[in-house]
């Protein structure tokens, strides 16, 4: 038992089998030993009885004891510092020191129980998980802006109460070993004067990426209802893992509690087998945990509601490059004909979507337009607005390139020109009967979620492709590690996936459920139907664009077998091959997007919206006809 210098497991093997206060004769110091609330490699804590205050407390120590005074006196000053720490995700400690060369911290039980004792074979649901990690991240973060790490988080560390409430016990109990070895080689002191130098800033910066790692897995331990890799120290699976270890951690599929994939997302990342992946700090983890609590709660907090309140201040983008120039021709074409106009506008991102907001919005749209249908054409958002309306929009759009500035700019321009690159090669794509500016916007507008990541969470969106982007091959002659997806990346930064940022853009706009999931990609996971519906059509044709744009992003040497992919995955659907899809994305002379439109909707009495973007002259080719001709063509064969 503690109060030797022999391993006290000994003794925690007799008292872990004995009822609570049948090892009242064991004592450590003045306390009574009661019970082994758990033990690792490096800490074990203990239930014991403090026979003064007559309260139990949980007793942490080490599992060795430190090898020599200068690495004791090292472990004191660690100690003496967590426990002037205050935070309401930190246990109090009641009492520090040293017993027979043993040290040790003592914290209140109270009305808790450690997370080891709560936790069942069922798991705990989503929510409740992430809200207890989200616990402990904050205690961890305090801790690390203090120049404090845990060194041994485990789940009998970790008390909590009735209400839910998590207090984190054990800070600085764990051994660092490699620094202890090292004192008592040289038999220097360590003061802690010094921990903040570059050595010690390395030492911490690691200890503290392990303390996320540890909290992943107890996250992984608390959803899934057991510990991952079945292994019970925390710490000895995080050895498992690489780079030292081979072994890869992720959450199963079949819980008896149902995991969203958003959570799942930021719980593999958390222990993501390449460790460039893996969160760096706990505010990023926190961050992203309380960003899906707060996206799924349905509250309008979050992201989507910080996102909003965003587009209500800011707009979606701001006026693209070149604003000053568009303006001057806008001026200049007073009289000319809508679609005209609406072609210098379809150079803006940023004033094509302040438009399709304008117009869309339930009071423009209950005055002016007759219908259930969203307005998805420039021209008719003219039409309907007037020149007035056209120069308000343009005025309420902020000068490029906004609050962004260096290379966050230089990446948003970037990126509209590949979004832009997109939905004109969409426009080539196009089915007979489709408006091609209405395609044009829909390409477009599946892009928003993506757009509004970079314009107002730039940093974010930093973190987003850097997760997304593979990594060197460990070995000469193996592939390279694939980064993850999008829509994993963004759940592991933010909390919430691109979709959503682009849904809270069109709901804004006051567009239905319907009209929102056109304006949504096609899962890549997912197989490709045949439309059945003019929305169908049009959400098909966008995505294959979209998905063609980002093939034309990679390695040279991987765009001809990506882009052959993404032909034979669209090829029944559109009737399309690798040839056709190839010749969409080609330099060609420009090509009027705004097609003109009946006499009537360019006065401005339009009767119904042009909710769909069939062009009047080939307004009787239907759906099943498009769908028949798709089936023809795909019985073809599509070049793979």
């Amino acid at each position: 038992m503690p109060g030797t210098a022999s391993d006290p497991l000994t003794h925690a093997r007799t008292l872990t089998a004995a009822p609570a206060r049948s090892a009242a004769g064991r004592s450590f110091g003045r306390l009574q030993l009661l019970r082994l609330l758990g033990k690792s490699e490096r800490t074990m804590a203990w239930l014991a009885a403090d026979p003064g205050s007559g309260r139990d407390l949980l007793l942490a120590l080490p599992r060795q004891q430190p090898p020599g005074p200068p690495a004791l006196l090292r472990w004191q000053q660690t100690l003496q510092r967590a426990s002037r720490l205050e935070h309401p995700e930190l246990a109090v400690v009641v009492e520090t020191g040293v017993q027979d060369g043993w040290p040790y911290a003592a914290y209140d039980m109270g009305n808790a129980a450690t997370l080891a004792d709560r936790l069942t074979s069922k798991g705990l649901p989503g929510p409740d998980a992430a809200a207890l990690c989200a616990h402990v991240l904050r205690g961890l973060a305090f801790a690390h802006d203090a120049g404090l790490a845990h060194h041994d988080l485990q789940p009998y560390m970790l008390l909590v109460d009735d209400d839910g409430a998590v207090r984190m016990a054990g800070l600085g109990i764990g051994s660092d070993s490699d620094q202890d070895a090292a004192v008592a080689a040289d038999g220097a002191e360590a003061p802690d004067a010094e921990a903040l130098h570059a050595g010690g800033l390395s030492r911490h910066r690691q200890a503290a990426e392990r303390d996320l790692v540890a909290c992943g897995l107890m996250l992984h331990a608390a959803l899934a209802g057991r510990p991952a890799l079945d292994e019970p120290d925390i710490g000895r699976t995080i050895a498992s893992l690489p780079p030292v270890g081979r072994d890869i951690v992720r959450l199963p599929w079949t819980l008896a509690q149902p995991v969203a994939d958003g959570l799942r997302a930021i719980v593999d990342r958390a222990t993501e087998r390449q460790p460039r992946q893996r969160y760096r700090n706990a505010r990023t983890l926190l961050r992203a945990l309380e960003g899906w609590l707060q996206s799924s709660d349905s509250t309008g907090a979050g992201p989507i509601g910080l996102l909003a309140d965003k587009l209500r201040v800011s707009g979606v983008l701001p006026s693209a490059p070149g604003a000053a120039a568009r303006a001057a021709k806008l001026s200049h074409m007073e009289r000319e004909r809508t679609n005209e106009l609406a072609e210098v506008v379809l150079d803006d991102p940023g004033l094509c979507f302040e438009l399709l907001r304008m117009v869309n919005s339930a009071h423009v749209r209950g005055g002016l337009i007759s219908g259930n249908g969203p307005v998805l054409t420039v021209r008719r958002a003219i039409a309907l607005l007037g020149e007035d309306g056209l120069r308000r929009g343009a005025a309420a759009l902020r000068p490029w390139p906004g609050p962004l500035a260096g290379p966050a700019a230089a990446d948003l321009a970037r990126l509209m020109e590949h979004c832009q690159r997109a939905a004109r090669a969409s426009v080539a794509l196009r089915p007979p009967g489709y408006d091609s500016e209405v395609l044009f916007l829909v390409t477009l507008i599946q892009n928003a979620g993506r757009l509004v990541l970079q314009y107002h969470f730039p940093e974010e969106a930093v973190q987003v492709r850097r997760l997304m982007q593979p990594a060197a091959a460990s070995k000469p002659g193996e592939p390279e590690e694939p980064g993850m997806t999008e829509e994993a990346a963004c759940f592991a930064v933010l909390g919430a996936d691109v979709d959503s940022l682009g849904n809270a853009v069109t709901r804004q706009w006051g567009m239905s459920e319907g009209d929102n999931a056109m304006m949504r990609r096609l899962p890549l996971k997912s197989s490709v139907r045949l439309p059945e519906s003019d929305h169908d059509m049009l959400r098909t044709v966008a995505s294959c664009a979209n998905e063609a744009a980002d093939v034309l992003l990679l390695p040279a040497q991987q765009v001809l077998p990506a882009l052959q992919r993404v032909a034979h995955r669209y090829g029944r659907a559109l009737g399309i091959d690798v040839r056709e899809l190839q010749a969409a994305f080609q330099p060609r002379p420009r090509v009027p997007i705004a097609q003109t439109m009946p006499a009537l909707l360019d006065d401005g009495h339009a009767t119904s919206p042009v909710t769909l973007g069939k062009a009047p002259a080939a307004s009787k080719t239907s759906p099943t006809a498009l769908r028949d001709r798709a089936v023809a063509a795909g019985s073809r064969g599509v070049s793979s």
